[in-house]
């Protein structure tokens, strides 16, 4: 198979440090176009919209949409219908409805639709699951807190609703744990902290549990300062499990197992390529519907406001 057509949708920081160079090292694909209000891809044809960009750029066969997720859907729906497989950066919209339908135009027009979920693909991951699936789940504590400040300079969206708030981060833990633990899991209750002048929660406090009453919380914090903290603990029968660095370093029984450089971006694109060869659609919808059941169930305490 010849390399694959790709063009780029919303060229901001994440393009920049993840997207660009993951594509050039593929040789499974050819970077031909890029569309962004703002951003260029230096060396390619750019646009202003996808729109002008699929109409001047027919021989693009697939799309990655890199823009904030309230805007995805618009965009996505546009690549589809052209004809084109589809990449959607993590979260894969801002609602569980459009990304569904999404998914239903995919199949009706016979091209792929990947819901990426990059710290999935993080190096010790894959260990940690076949730990999991290997002993006696006791107890899981998720704490993922780090700098919104660092992070997230002056990026507005992601304090607009739909913009998710702290679960713009605190979705990578959730895409972790609903695949690495055996049964699915599901909220019981939940604490969202809303600053005074945002529509997105800066903080939240989560319990979990299982068809077999096991015990889950998470906590998520944008406010952190000093050291950030992604870390999944489990108290197993075989020992306590520590997935440390956004599942970057394995350790069991306080002994690493298993550490690796980070390569979560050229895995997504590996991922890409696989389903656009074998004609199908990647579309897990897990750590999104937990984010719906946090807003629904979850009670909302308000806190002082946050400047940028």
């Amino acid at each position: 198979m010849s390399s694959i057509k790709i063009a780029i949708v919303g060229v901001g920081k994440i393009v920049r440090d993840q997207h660009l160079p993951a594509l050039a090292k593929n040789a499974d694909y050819q970077l031909i176009a890029a569309a962004s209000r703002h951003g260029i891809v230096d060396g390619i044809d750019n646009f202003k919209s996808i729109e002008a960009m699929l109409e001047a750029v027919p021989a693009i066969e697939a799309v990655s949409l890199c823009m904030p997720p309230q805007y995805r859907y618009e965009a996505a729906r546009t690549a589809l219908e052209a004809g084109k497989h589809v990449f959607l950066e993590k979260p894969p919209g801002a609602t569980l409805s459009e990304v569904a339908d999404l998914e239903a135009l995919a199949a009706a027009s016979g091209v792929s639709l990947f819901a990426s979920w990059h710290s999935r693909y993080a190096p010790a991951v894959a260990a940690a699951k076949a730990f999991l699936a290997s002993t006696t789940i006791q107890s899981v504590r998720v704490i993922w807190k780090e700098d919104v400040r660092h992070w997230h300079p002056n990026q507005e969206w992601i304090w607009a609703a739909g913009g998710l708030g702290v679960f713009d981060p605190g979705i990578n833990a959730l895409s972790i744990i609903t695949h690495v633990l055996p049964r699915p899991i599901f909220i019981t209750s939940a604490t969202l902290e809303f600053p005074e002048n945002r529509d997105a929660p800066i903080a939240a406090t989560i319990a979990f549990s299982d068809a077999q009453k096991l015990d889950v919380s998470a906590e998520f914090d944008w406010r952190q300062t000093g050291k950030q903290s992604w870390d999944i603990i489990a108290e197993t029968e075989a020992g306590e499990m520590v997935l440390s660095g956004g599942g970057a370093k394995l350790a069991i029984g306080g002994k690493i197992v298993h550490e690796e450089p980070e390569q979560e971006y050229p895995m997504l694109y590996r991922r890409f390529a696989e389903i656009i060869k074998a004609g199908k659609s990647d579309v897990d919808l897990a750590p999104l519907r937990h984010v719906a059941d946090a807003f629904m169930l979850g009670r909302r305490k308000f806190v002082e406001a946050f400047y940028d």
